[in-house]
């Protein structure tokens, strides 16, 4: 069964904040109570702006995703522990894809190979047609990788 895949709505950003403070190890950068209000900013301003996704398990979202059109970048991606490998990032990425405008190549950064925590994340850009590309360092200063989705 495909997960449900809905906009973000002001309701539930309560329940996203707690996703994301739950997984914040898996996102350098967000260590600190700050960068965590400053992270719920962005949340709020995407959903507002209709490029936040999520999906939810009655109250409870498990999944998130996002993304900016204006710059062809997948900005945020997160699963619930307990709910991995039950298709809910490919159901995420497949709806961003749907509604990211044009044929610009999208992007996202991500860790770079050898990273135990970007074995999963990897896997699945790449299961899209995402290629690895230039290294960079990113927040907290965390070795990353961006990988980009060229569109036809």
């Amino acid at each position: 069964m495909k997960p449900n895949v809905a906009f973000g709505t002001p309701e539930d950003i309560e329940s996203w904040m707690a996703l994301v403070t739950l997984v914040r190890d898996n996102f350098p950068g967000l260590e600190t109570a700050e960068a965590l209000t400053e992270h719920r900013g962005h949340v709020e301003r995407n959903v507002a702006r209709d490029t936040a996704l999520c999906v939810r398990d009655g109250d409870a979202v498990v999944g998130v995703l996002t993304f900016s059109p204006s710059l062809s970048v997948i900005a945020c991606m997160a699963v619930h522990p307990d709910y991995r490998r039950r298709g809910i990032g490919s159901a995420l990425i497949d709806r961003m894809l749907e509604l990211m405008p044009g044929t610009q190549p999208i992007s996202v950064t991500t860790f770079r190979e050898g990273d135990p925590m970007g074995d999963a994340p990897r896997a699945l850009y790449q299961r899209f047609g995402f290629v690895p590309g230039e290294l960079s360092i990113g927040h907290g200063d965390y070795p990353c990788q961006k990988f980009t989705l060229r569109r036809a």
